[in-house]
Formats: structure tokens, C-alpha cells, sequence
């Protein structure tokens, strides 16, 4: 599909649709890649959410950022510090790599597990007014594009030219999908990890939810090429993952810090008013009366460690479109909003163009080039904002700020 055209650049991966989730497609795996030189072999191990990182340990692939900030300055430490002893965690054995299967599908090592982690300082920056909370706001779908996530960042005046929170005791949420695709998802969770530490220390915070590439990317690692029953037949969480865009490296570099940050992500929340959600849809409904009730149930869920189960959560928080129709779209937000509250529903997950119908129909024309994204989409009677600004097919990667001005 040719799309972008007259809009910037082309489109950014040849990956196909995330519209359906493969069943019985085979997927031929592309040629050995080499691993990437210069990268450090562990993530930084962190404790309870919000992570509490020493200085550096959450850049570890900084050159990556060289274009976009400069080293910063070693500083001494003033005022309080928090200190965290991070979690000991077992190592592994080294990861073997990609061996061709039946399928000729990469079947994925167990790889190395972060290390025992050290004791670690943060330094307490106090805040002028730490009474109230400061402003919100969201980040929609990432998808591994690391560079364009910190000028959007920096454009917010939420990061500085070093790439360090600078936004005081403001609140950050991303929406979800911060792998495959682009280039860096690992480099994008770890910017993700530090700043929550940053965010956290100077009064602020910054969280995210749990979308259906983290649970394929969650699904790939652990289950592999294992088949898998689907109501629609057979399926690999591993073919899955490399038709939607599924990189290599990331694998490659995925540890195990970063497998326990996402199974702890939420999958809702409800913040001043607005639900933040991943999907376009009404799947929520089937785990829960209540936020809490939500999140509890899919985490309970995914810590069970059966493929079949996870395999249904990814199938059903990969469905889309819930809110675009005009007679029934409405409804269907006004349903999420009776059960867990709020005005609004801000989401991610369905690009902006595809909702605006002018790009992915079933019967569209595949020439046709997305129009250009120049913010958020307000749109099932002014009941949902869609954050999707279609960074993967020469969109724009969306950073707003809460209450929208529309």
C-alpha cells in the first residue's frame, strides 16, 4: 500500500495491515540480521513502578539521541535523595539466537535476564506549588520512531536538550504501542522508564497503558513459534509479531526488565474526566464493571503464562473502529463511559487517517496517500479523541495537551 504521497516522506516500514490478526498465513522470516555494534548486553533492573535509575542507566543506547540532545553534565547531588535497592533477578542462559523451524519462522532464545541491580540516587527537585497536580497530557501510538518521540517531547517543553524531564510536576501518559514497526521500540521503552523516574522525583509522573503490541511483543517472547487454538485456527504469536512489524533487534535486545514493565502496565485509567484507553473498542467491557476490575482481571491473566489466553487478549484489544461509525459509534463510547466513567474517551491504536476513511478500506484505493495530520481527531459526537496521528505511514507522532481546545 502506497501512502503518504505529497505528505513528507513515504511510508516509513513495508509492513502489512494490523487489521487482522493472521491465522493461517505462512510468513517467511527475512535473511539473518546482524546484531547491532555499541549497545550495552543488559537494560537497567528497576523496582516497584515508578523505576528509580542511576545516572545513565536508562540511556543505554544515548547514541541513538546524539542528534537530538548533548551528553549532559555530571552534577552533584543536592537536597534529598531517594534511595532503592533494585530487585535481585536470576540470569538466564545467553540467548541463542534465530534458528530457521518447519515454518521457517524464527524461534526465539530464552535470552539473558538483567543482572542484580545496585543501590541508586535520585535526586528530589522541589516543586513551587506542590499542593495541586500539573497539567496532562498524552502521547498516542510511538511504534519504535525513538527520534520523533524526543522532538515531540521537546516541542511540549516536557524533556529538555539533554533529553531529562523538565516539566516540573506535570503528568505524562503514553497510550500504548511503543514497539515494532520503527526502528528503536526498546530505546523508546527505556526513554519511557527514565523519564518516569525523572517525573517522579520532581513531583510529577509519567505512566502508560498496556497496548495490543505489547502484548504481541509479550506473546512472541514467551511463547515463540508454540501453535496456537484461535476461534479463526491456528496461529504463532512469533508469525503474528513479524507481520505487524515486528523488528529483530528489538528482540534481540528485549530483556527482562522490559517484559516486567509491560505485564504491569494498566489497560485503562481515569484521569480528570477523561478515560484513557489503547483500543478503539468495547472489549473492555468483557473484563470488568470497573477500572480496577479491568486492570486486575487482564494482569491476572497474563501472569498465568498460557498462550491461548494471551492470544485472546492480543485478539481482542487488536480490534478497531468501534467509535467511527455515525448511528453506532456514539453509543458505543457512551457504553464505556456509563460503566467506567468520564466525558470523553482519548485513545490510541486506529491512525487517524484510517478513521477519517481515506486510507485501509477494504475496498479503497491503495494509491491513495493519507491526508496530513496536524493534531488529534475529536469525533463520535465529540465523545472520543483519537491520538494516532499515523507516525508509521508518514503521519505524525502525537504529544497533547488535556483539555483539548476544540
Amino acid at each position: 500500500m502506497t501512502q503518504g504521497a505529497g505528505q513528507g516522506p513515504v511510508m516509513r516500514t513495508e509492513t502489512l495491515r494490523d487489521f487482522r490478526v493472521p491465522v493461517d498465513e505462512p510468513v517467511t522470516a527475512s535473511a539473518p540480521y546482524a546484531v547491532p555494534t555499541g549497545v550495552p548486553g543488559e537494560a537497567p533492573v528497576y523496582g516497584e513502578y515508578p523505576a528509580y535509575y542511576a545516572d545513565g542507566a536508562g540511556e543505554p543506547h544515548a547514541e541513538q539521541f546524539a542528534e537530538h540532545f548533548a551528553e549532559p553534565a555530571a552534577a552533584p547531588l543536592s537536597g534529598p535523595v531517594v534511595m532503592v535497592k533494585a530487585p535481585e533477578e536470576p540470569a538466564d542462559a545467553d540467548p541463542e539466537g534465530y534458528t530457521p523451524t518447519y515454518r521457517d519462522l524464527p524461534v526465539i532464545g530464552r535470552g539473558a535476564l538483567g543482572g542484580p541491580g545496585d543501590t541508586v540516587q535520585v535526586q528530589y527537585v522541589p516543586q513551587d506549588d506542590p499542593t495541586g497536580p500539573g497539567p496532562l497530557y498524552v502521547v498516542g501510538d510511538v511504534h519504535g520512531y525513538l527520534a520523533e518521540l524526543v522532538t515531540e517531547l521537546q516541542v511540549q517543553g516536557l524533556i529538555d536538550a539533554n533529553g531529562s524531564w523538565s516539566a516540573g510536576n506535570a503528568r505524562l501518559w503514553f497510550l500504548g504501542d511503543f514497539t515494532d514497526r520503527g526502528p528503536d521500540g526498546i530505546g523508546v521503552i527505556d526513554l519511557v522508564m527514565r523519564l518516569s523516574a525523572e517525573a517522579a522525583a520532581s513531583g510529577g509522573y509519567c505512566k502508560a497503558l498496556m497496548g495490543n503490541h505489547e502484548l504481541l511483543l509479550i506473546g512472541a517472547k514467551r511463547f515463540g513459534d508454540t501453535p496456537i487454538q484461535s476461534g479463526a485456527g491456528t496461529a504463532t504469536f512469533q508469525a503474528a509479531w513479524l507481520l505487524n512489524g515486528g523488528q529483530r533487534t528489538d528482540m534481540e535486545r528485549l530483556q527482562d526488565v522490559h517484559l516486567q514493565w509491560m505485564s504491569r502496565l494498566d489497560a485503562a485509567v481515569l484521569v480528570e474526566d477523561h478515560l484513557l484507553l489503547h483500543s478503539d473498542t468495547t472489549a473492555y467491557l468483557d473484563y470488568g464493571d470497573s477500572i480496577e476490575d479491568v486492570n486486575d482481571t487482564i494482569h491476572e491473566l497474563l501472569n498465568r503464562g498460557d498462550a491461548d489466553i494471551t492470544w485472546d487478549l492480543f485478539r481482542k484489544f487488536t480490534k478497531r473502529f468501534a467509535f467511527r461509525d455515525e448511528e453506532t459509534g456514539p453509543q458505543a463510547v457512551r457504553e464505556l463511559l456509563g460503566t467506567y466513567g468520564g466525558s470523553r474517551v482519548v485513545h490510541g491504536h486506529s491512525p487517524i487517517p484510517y478513521l477519517l476513511g481515506e486510507v485501509g478500506t477494504e475496498d479503497g484505493d491503495e494509491n491513495r496517500g493519507p491526508e496530513a495530520v496536524h493534531g488529534p481527531h475529536v469525533y463520535a459526537d465529540g465523545l472520543a479523541i483519537a491520538m494516532d496521528g499515523g507516525v508509521t505511514m508518514a503521519g505524525k507522532l502525537l504529544v497533547r495537551q488535556l483539555p483539548l481546545n476544540d
